[in-house]
């Protein structure tokens, strides 16, 4: 265990999908010597992409922790995935980090991948360096790509060396190497701190001294933002990466100290102190298919041994820690305890998820959930056999434990499963997880529109249901008034029968054949909705009347009434909020427009344009593919229930046909 909180740093390696995260980890591993061989994606021997869909794929899907020293520094630091459909990855690993490195391809510049990771790392105000990646490409323009996330991310970026196959610079150690980019390094320095800023003025200069601790405190201040570049596959760049690393990013004991709660809500401040009661927070779980479930976390304070209990104030239970690991991607190093800095896994805790704050029981505190973005995109999902049937269940719980960005639910109307993510890539890749880690095959469909039916007039209808077959008979004989009601009123059914024209102890086989008709409908099978019925009028037989039989007359009666009321099919509408550069918002309007969505207002948010509307939720299946494809991947949006509008009366008559060759499919 490392107990010198100055001597670790924990870290989040983050950027677009294909700009060499995974090699840059790999470079920076080897580099510490924590591994002997250099693992590369190609070859699916990197130390990160273990799991088999990655290696498929070539490209990280779950975030990966790992650990080295270089120097005197423990480095635990957490690669994560770079596509949008895998952006939870992200969020849960900025929550165990300090700081973060952000690999910009020197190809193709600042990716979606890499605005949606700054933007996480912006809202938790976490300090970032860029590392510019394959500067061993042709015709990279290394001042291009820098002055590329000055435009796009931020202007407070300070160039600080680089290495490609001719030169090795770095400012903080060799300032005659590169004079223009040393000035504009201490002029970035400068502005950062109000005395610093009128000393130089003054001599037009800042002390050598004076510079690297003046550095380090407007990075950690998020005033200043260091770039270099290099090579990860040829380890060009990584010991000045690393050099900076040790010199001017925040340690441990020097991050900014966690905001938590105690059970009162009274703010608590958490210091990263070895001799302080232990706290962590649990930020990411997953399934070892040897141990079981890893409970990753990271420890703000104190210190926990192997095999001791704690307090999860998240769910109010206490717990015993089995054998704790540090991680290396899949290999787990087991360890006699951990410490505030350290990030950590447990296997097999009965109740602890992820986002739940542990404890020692002395000091309970809370620390605040994690916003995950809400899934975009979603699928119905199918047994292919019954014995699938029975594993689907226990499969997803387990992937959805893992994955907080992916939801299911049973559709209450349609009865059916729907799997939620944040893209098709995103279901598709947990389907493969369920087939291949829990032998759960399934079918994935385009979720039905719960669709409702009802009537647009008042009509009065009367059904006499007779039925005499040697026997007693079946005699049910109802009139009803059938009304539309408002949006969302459902049923009311009113009994006005006087007279006793039907006996009492019928009245309520009236409602249920109502009911029942309803849950069926009359034009596609949809359930009807927004009616009031009133009973007013009808006849009984002493002998042959029956509960059944006033069941039939009432569901007669009502389809019936359906055929003469102007019945009409009612539609979920949904509230849209799309956030996008506005370069693109007039091909997003345009696109709303087909949708048959009507757009309810527009506004600026920072450096995007927000777009608000009402769309009908048939129209909105495929949107986050189409939607990426308009943007260039930088736009995003989210959805929630508005309410229900009729349909348009050309897409009722191809729901009714669509229903017509669903039955006769049936019947085949």
């Amino acid at each position: 265990m490392n107990s010198d909180v100055a001597r670790k740093k924990t870290f989040l390696l983050c950027g677009h999908a294909q700009s060499g995260k995974t090699s840059l980890t790999e470079a920076i591993l080897f580099k510490c010597k924590a591994i002997s061989r250099l693992g590369r994606v190609d070859d699916e021997t990197s130390t990160s992409d273990y799991e088999d869909d990655e290696k498929e794929r070539k490209s990280s899907i779950n975030l990966s922790v790992l650990n080295c020293t270089w120097r005197r520094d423990f480095l635990q630091f957490i690669d994560v995935p770079g596509y949008l459909d895998f952006v939870g990855e992200i969020v849960a690993g900025s929550r165990a980090a300090d700081f973060a490195v952000i690999v910009v391809d020197a190809v193709e510049g600042v990716g979606v991948g890499t605005e949606k990771a700054w933007d996480i790392l912006r809202k938790e105000n976490i300090p970032c360096l860029f590392f510019i990646n394959k500067l061993d490409k042709e015709n990279v323009d290394f001042q291009g790509i820098v002055q590329d996330i000055k435009e796009s991310l931020t202007k407070k970026i300070v160039v600080l060396g680089y290495e490609n196959n001719s030169e090795r610079i770095n400012l903080l150690h060799d300032k005659d190497k590169n004079v223009s980019l040393y000035n504009e390094m201490v002029e970035a320095i400068a502005e950062s701190d109000d005395k610093l800023l009128e000393k130089y003025l003054e001599t037009g200069k800042i002390e050598e001294k004076e510079v690297n601790p003046a550095l380090k405190k407007a990075v950690m201040n998020c005033q200043v933002f260091p770039v270099i570049g290099g090579v990860a596959v040829s380890e060009k760049g990584i010991e000045t990466l690393l050099e900076l690393i040790e010199e001017i990013m925040p340690s441990v004991g020097e991050a900014i100290p966690r905001n938590s709660e105690d059970i009162s809500g009274k703010k608590v401040i958490i210091e990263a102190k070895v001799q302080d009661p232990f706290c962590a927070q649990v930020f990411k779980t997953m399934v070892d298919p040897f141990v079981g479930q890893l409970t990753i976390f990271r420890v703000f304070s104190g210190t926990l041994n192997s095999n001791t209990e704690f307090f999860n104030v998240s769910k109010d239970t206490k717990e015993k820690f089995g054998q704790l690991y540090f991680l290396q991607g899949k290999q787990q190093i087991a360890q006699e305890a951990v410490c505030a800095g350290d990030i950590a896994a447990v296997a097999k805790l009965k109740d602890a998820q992820s986002q739940d704050t542990l404890c020692a029981a002395s000091r309970p505190v809370l620390f605040k959930a994690l916003e995950f973005p809400a899934p975009a995109y979603s699928a119905s999902v199918k047994p292919k056999t019954r014995q699938d049937e029975d594993k689907i269940s226990s499969a997803l719980a387990r992937l959805t434990s893992e994955d907080l960005t992916c939801h299911t639910s049973r559709d209450a109307q349609t009865k059916e499963l729907i799997i939620s993510g944040m893209g098709e890539l995103h279901i598709h890749v947990i389907i493969e997880r369920m087939k291949r880690k829990y032998h759960a095959d399934v079918e994935l469909g385009t979720p039905k529109v719960p669709y409702f039916e009802t009537i647009t007039k008042s009509v009065e209808v009367s059904h006499k249901y007779k039925k005499q077959t040697g026997g007693r008979g079946q005699y049910g004989d109802v009139s009803i008034k059938v009304s539309p009601l408002a949006r969302g009123k459902k049923f009311e059914f009113v009994n006005k029968i006087v007279g006793g024209a039907i006996p009492r102890n019928f009245i309520p086989s009236v409602e249920k054949g109502i009911k029942n008709a309803m849950k069926q409908g009359f034009l596609a099978g949809y359930p009807i909705t927004d009616i009031q019925v009133s009973l007013f009028d009808g006849s009984y037989h002493p002998v042959d009347s029956s509960d059944m039989a006033f069941q039939i007359a009432a569901s007669m009666a009502l389809k019936k009434a359906f055929d003469q009321a102007g019945s009409i099919f009612l539609e979920p509408i949904m509230n849209v909020e799309i956030v996008s550069p506005g370069e693109f918002m007039g091909q997003i309007t345009g696109d709303i427009n087909s949708r048959r969505g009507k757009i309810m207002g527009m506004e600026i948010k920072g450096k995007n344009e927000v777009v608000k509307a009402q769309v009908p939720l048939a129209e909105m299946f495929k949107y986050t593919s189409d939607l990426r494809s308009v943007t260039g991947g930088r736009g995003s949006y989210s959805m929630s229930f508005a309410h229900y509008e009729a349909v348009p009366s050309r897409i009722a008559q191809g729901i009714i046909e669509e229903s017509k060759k669903i039955k006769q499919a049936e019947h085949v």
